[in-house]
């Protein structure tokens, strides 16, 4: 007759970050305002600006030009705007304390926010996408790649720095400054006008614009990535994920 015999240690860390990724989801799913409010205004922006004349745009192709906006729009209000108001009030009610206390490292929980994030925007864009198709939208599939990898980058660069904000800054201090942030690259940020070629530098420092940039570059006129585009996103996203890796705090 066999004996039991306990094994105790710590799960492997891909069941770890697997289980919670599961729970950021379930916790994004539960939170009913946050989900109406992540597609119910770039709904709203898409369907308004894109079939109405509401604003001038510098083309006649509406929809080519609203659509590939909107969804940098809805990257930035998701892994941004959304994970640091979240993320600052977690490290407030202690949330984070407890979990600092888990097998989860500090770099497994970060990964498994941006994860949740990068699911999350799938999902969004997807559907602002079957909606935009459905009302007119006829995007360059060939382009397609290049559109995913920009919005990769884009996303888990937002969430870096939404990580680092929500870490070091007061959780009120945090929802003021995510959303200062969120209106200034709003007002900048080329969602409904051209943005001008910043260079490497000026893409950095205004990533919405060179990803809705990017994307229309891609998905409306079929063409290819700017190099700076590349070099600023993917600089975008090694900073401030790196600079979150260095100095996230539990409490």
């Amino acid at each position: 007759m066999s004996t039991f015999a306990p094994a105790p240690g710590r799960a492997p860390m891909r069941v770890i970050l697997g289980k919670q990724i599961r729970m950021e989801l379930l916790l994004t799913a539960r939170r009913g305002e946050a989900v109406v409010l992540a597609m119910g205004v770039p709904l709203l922006v898409l369907l308004g600006a894109g079939l109405f004349e509401v604003t001038n745009l510098p083309t006649d192709d509406r929809l080519g030009w609203v659509v590939p906006g909107v969804l940098a729009l809805t990257v930035m209000s998701t892994a941004f705007t959304g994970q640091a108001i979240t993320t600052g009030y977690e490290r407030s009610y202690g949330v984070l304390k407890r979990l600092g206390a888990s097998p989860l490292t500090r770099p497994g929980l970060l990964l498994a926010k941006t994860a949740a994030v990068l699911v999350q925007i799938a999902v969004q864009v997807l559907v602002l996408a079957l909606v935009g198709l459905a009302v007119g939208w006829r995007p360059e599939a060939g382009a397609l790649l290049p559109a995913i990898g920009v919005t990769v980058l884009a996303a888990a660069g937002y969430s870096g720095l939404a990580l680092l904000l929500a870490s070091v800054l007061k959780p009120e201090t945090t929802t003021g400054a995510a959303t200062l942030i969120y209106v200034v690259m709003l007002s900048v940020g080329g969602i409904m006008f051209s943005a001008p070629d910043l260079g490497t530098a000026g893409w950095f420092l205004l990533p919405l614009a060179a990803h809705a940039e990017a994307l229309r570059e891609t998905l409306m006129h079929g063409g290819s990535v700017p190099l700076g585009i590349w070099l600023a996103l993917g600089s975008w996203a090694v900073v401030w994920l790196t600079a979150a890796a260095r100095n996230f705090k539990w409490e």
